[in-house]
């Protein structure tokens, strides 16, 4: 390392050129230079780095002090506030001349009534790292899956916590956390995509333990997860997992159930019923359904399974098969009715449909009906007895609709609305 004076300032050098300024604000805040950290020995004015932590987050952007002070100090009493922050800025200035070796890194001016930030070459911010590899993997994600897979996992790898995790009651930074914490999320489900895509189940719950710890409430986490375990056959983890991803919800945010969480207890059940050993006559035991009457209910993506063999079994020109849309929802949008109304639809269908119909809970307000052979007029009866059943059994008042459409080859759900109101 060579050490070199010009007028004003030093720069020093290592390996031939000006050594970089790391800067962490996703997790701990932290400036490091030479692998050690500037502000071990800074003293540590709660006011004056909550001070740089503003600029950093408004880089070389305009600022003016009336704006500074309403985002930072507006709880303080202060007859000459411009004099106040003033007397910061000089502070901070002195603060980064201490720790820092010269002002190319980082350096506060002031022109024209404003404060700017302005940030050199040399300095590395981990935010702006995470968004360039994630960038870089968007770009090959479609062409070269193992070189998006490479810069995926470099951008999450820095997202050590929340962004400036240590100031969580500080207003002005809520929509920067939110943002990157979006982003961070949304790049762990676009890699853990690409690691579906090979079947690579371990490594998906490794990052998503890792993940939980960084962001333990989660919810799209705990449930790739428990998925993953589901597929390695890992069932008594996957509901392990979920136990303790019920208690966590429930204790830290009173949430005590969702429709994904309900979603993935029926798979974990399923699993568990489904995937023991068995010899060939258990497993006729496990495939009849004992004389069960009434419609099936399935899970949504076993619906779609039918739906579609379904449709590509039809003959042309029948008209008898019909799909058909329930939308249904209580007046009183809250846990409680919504659970409710799940229950009270359940009674409406299997006192409805007959033996050969099936339906699906699509998400916590509409169902899903695969109704085949219904006969001239059937349709209207299929009408008729959701709105009698529905005031036989109604113990709370929903906001009710029925849509139906024949079975076509190559039709889409294009329901058309007919209406049963509640």
């Amino acid at each position: 390392m060579t050490v070199r004076t010009f007028i004003g300032y030093i720069v020093i050098y290592k390996d031939g050129g000006i050594m970089k300024l790391y800067i962490n604000t996703l997790g701990d805040f932290d400036m490091i230079m030479n692998n050690e950290s500037l502000l071990q020995d800074a003293s540590r004015s709660y006011r004056l780095f909550k001070l740089l932590q503003y600029f950093l987050t408004f880089k070389n952007k305009k600022l003016l002090p009336e704006t500074i002070i309403e985002n930072l100090w507006q709880d303080q009493d202060s007859q000459d506030p411009k004099n106040m922050i003033r007397g910061q800025i000089f502070r901070l200035r002195q603060i980064l001349k201490k720790i820092l070796p010269d002002e190319t890194y980082l350096n506060i001016t002031f022109n024209n009534g404003y404060y700017t930030l302005e940030v050199g070459e040399e300095v590395v911010l981990d935010f702006e790292q995470m968004e360039r590899w994630i960038s870089e993997g968007d770009i090959v994600s479609s062409t070269d899956a193992s070189e998006s897979i490479k810069a995926y996992l470099r951008a999450i790898e820095i997202y050590k916590g929340g962004y400036l995790s240590e100031n969580q009651y500080e207003i002005w930074l809520v929509p920067v956390r939110n943002y990157y914490k979006r982003i961070y999320i949304k790049t762990l489900e676009k890699l853990i995509s690409l690691y579906q895509q090979f079947d690579n189940n371990e490594e998906i719950v490794q990052l998503c333990e890792k993940a939980i710890t960084i962001e333990p409430y989660e919810e799209k986490i705990h449930i790739l997860l428990i998925e993953s375990l589901l597929k390695l056959g890992r069932i008594k983890n996957a509901y392990n997992h979920f136990e303790f991803m019920q208690i966590a919800f429930e204790k830290e945010m009173g949430i005590t159930t969702t429709s994904a969480m309900r979603e993935i207890q029926r798979k974990i059940h399923n699993y568990s019923v489904e995937k023991g050993e068995v010899d060939i006559q258990q497993l006729f035991s496990k495939l009849d359904e004992k004389d069960k009457k009434g419609p099936l209910l399935c899970e949504s993506e076993y619906f779609k399974l039918l739906y579609n063999s379904h449709k590509r079994r039809r003959v042309d020109g029948n008209d008898s098969d019909y799909i058909a849309l329930i939308n249904f929802k209580p007046f009183d949008d809250n846990e409680a009715s919504t659970e409710g109304a799940i229950k009270l639809m359940t009674k409406v269908m299997d006192s409805t449909l007959r033996k050969g119909d099936v339906y699906t809970f699509w998400n916590d307000f509409q169902i899903l009906l695969l109704l085949p052979e219904v006969k001239d007029g059937g349709v209207k009866e299929i009408d008729k007895r959701i709105k009698i059943n529905y005031e036989k059994f109604k113990n709370l008042d929903l906001r009710l609709s029925c849509s139906f459409e024949t079975v076509q080859n190559d039709n889409k759900l294009n329901i058309k609305d007919q209406s049963t109101r509640g």
